[in-house]
């Protein structure tokens, strides 16, 4: 057993700029402030708070660092309250990704499991509604494919209908999940820059309609199985068009998908 004198080792003293930013994050997670609600000025919020400005300014970067308000200097109306978002968890994702903590093939994989489960439930639960928020983004995404201008559209229409298949599912958090994954492998694969993944130009480098309408295609053969109520086929088309889409990104060590991961459950 250690020394009593090691059970225990001092502790360093809360600073004020964080009880400041603890306060307003509580606000904000309770929904008493809004997104799109404005906090107090600088003096007021000092005055409040009755601490120094630069204090003040502390709490605010730490509360901005989190994604939860925008800060600008000088702003006369005050930091603007943004709420709670997967930004900061796709943002996390990535530098795992970029640090070399996980690897490309694994963020797709990883991405593979959610969006085929997400599927899978939405195939089975699905209602008439989400079935026309599903069917509205094809429709978006069918008028964008048109011309290689729509390709950031394009890909936010992509990222709502696999939002409402989560959202179908009736889990919440698979799909804060589903949609956080899907951010961080676009931002990871779909840059217009050498990476070293590919040693090549991945986006810009080809005419993307073509894979635009391919992808429209897919889409409305998940589309098709979820309409169904065919969850193991939903789940199949899921995995395996992902699969074929990144693999080309992956490190070549983890671009073989074994086939039982394409095959229907």
């Amino acid at each position: 057993m250690a020394a009593d004198e090691d059970l225990f080792k001092p502790v360093r003293p809360v600073r004020a700029y964080q009880r400041v930013a603890e306060q307003i994050e509580e606000r904000v997670l309770s929904g008493e402030l809004p997104p799109g609600a404005r906090l107090p000025g600088e003096r007021e919020l000092a005055q409040r708070f009755g601490v120094g400005r630069s204090t003040v300014r502390e709490a605010l970067r730490v509360l901005q660092s989190a994604g939860l308000i925008r800060s600008r200097p000088g702003d006369p109306l005050g930091a603007e309250v943004l709420g709670v978002s997967t930004g900061g968890l796709s943002q996390a994702l990535g530098r795992l990704t970029r640090s070399g903590a996980c690897s490309v093939g694994e963020l797709v994989r990883f991405r593979m499991v959610l969006d085929a489960e997400s599927n899978r439930l939405a195939a089975r639960l699905r209602t008439e509604d989400d079935l026309v928020r599903m069917r509205e983004q094809i429709t978006r995404m069918e008028a964008l494919g048109a011309s290689p201008s729509g390709l950031r559209a394009f890909s936010e229409a992509d990222s709502l209908f696999h939002r409402a298949i989560a959202e179908a599912g009736g889990n919440a958090l698979l799909g804060l999940c589903a949609g956080a994954v899907h951010d961080a492998v676009v931002e990871i694969t779909e840059v217009t820059e050498v990476t070293e993944v590919t040693g090549k130009q991945i986006a810009g480098a080809a005419d993307p309609v073509p894979w635009m309408r391919r992808s429209v295609a897919h889409h409305r053969e998940i589309l098709a199985a979820i309409e169904t109520s065919d969850s193991a086929r939903a789940a199949r088309l899921g995995r395996a068009a992902l699969h074929e889409y990144y693999a080309g990104h992956a490190e070549p060590e983890t671009r073989r998908l074994p086939a039982a991961a394409v095959a229907d459950d």
